[in-house]
């Protein structure tokens, strides 16, 4: 995972819990505009949440925190 979509990821599950607490879930497309202006780094996420890590959708913020951070 690039530098730049593990920022990404930590700041917005940081975000999103903070707003909505520890049982906010949240999907790939979370890290993203409604727009496609960054069509790699949506394809590296959707590589890391769907194929690397066959997770659901929804997700946990705090268990998608956890796992970025084990990187």
């Amino acid at each position: 995972m690039t530098p730049i979509l593990k920022t990404k990821i930590l700041r917005v599950c940081d975000a999103k819990i903070a707003q909505k607490g520890d049982d906010v879930g949240l999907s790939f497309y979370a890290f993203f505009k409604n727009k496609n202006d960054n069509p790699e780094l949506l394809m590296e996420a959707a590589i890391w949440w769907i194929q690397t890590h066959q997770l659901d959708h929804f997700e946990k913020a705090i268990k998608i925190k956890k796992l970025v951070k084990q990187l």
